[in-house]
């Protein structure tokens, strides 16, 4: 009888041992290279992985496509107020040849949009307004980068060029997510992008 007990007991404490296990993930990955765990709602400190990020993205040419300009004595120069909201929801969209389109990609005086073979794509809005990232997981944010989904969705159409997504899934995974902790810190800007416009079906020609 003794023995029957303590069977019982040592099975008890294996299944608790591996419940505990499961529930407590590790967070080297869920598949796709995604923490399982997001270090804020764990409570955990996110400010070296913040200041990473801001490195990064100031450095890898987010600023580039994603930021709103104004023109200033050397060209074009990143409106501080706008940074990183992608192309302004009420700006018109300049005419342009489709001939030399379907050959050439042709981008607006901002870099905000560009067309091209593809049809005319829109830099997103990638501040932390809820028209932007603001209500984005860390997941969505990877796999937009690590598999070229739009918004990070399954079955969602791919990124359209120019977002040069193929060189930035390289990045390590710790790097991804010090730039998705690092724009959930940026100013919000409210600003609804254009849709992406496919071949053909721009009122905007030449």
């Amino acid at each position: 009888m003794r023995n029957v007990i303590f069977i019982i007991a040592a099975l008890l404490v294996s299944m608790l041992l591996v419940t505990g296990v499961s529930c407590h993930d590790t967070g080297k990955g869920n598949g796709i290279g995604v923490a399982a765990t997001d270090p804020v709602a764990a409570g955990k400190d996110t400010s070296k992985m913040v200041k990473r990020g801001e490195y990064l993205v100031s450095s890898i040419g987010c600023d580039d496509c994603h930021s709103p300009k104004k023109m200033g004595p050397h060209g074009p120069e990143v409106d501080a107020e706008l940074r990183l909201s992608g192309y302004p929801a009420g700006r018109p969209l300049a005419a342009f040849d489709t001939t030399t389109a379907k050959s050439w990609a042709l981008f607006n005086q901002d870099l905000t949009a560009c067309v091209g073979p593809w049809g005319i794509s829109f830099a997103g809005n990638i501040t932390s307004d809820a028209t932007g990232i603001g209500n984005w997981t860390e997941e969505q944010f990877i796999k937009c980068l690590r598999e070229g989904k739009w918004k990070g969705l399954d079955n969602a159409r791919p990124l359209m060029p120019p977002m040069p997504w193929q060189n930035f899934r390289k990045l390590t995974d710790e790097d991804l997510g010090s730039i998705y902790y690092y724009l959930k810190t940026t100013k919000a800007v409210n600003n609804t992008v254009p849709a992406w416009i496919p071949p053909g079906q721009s009122k905007n020609k030449l």
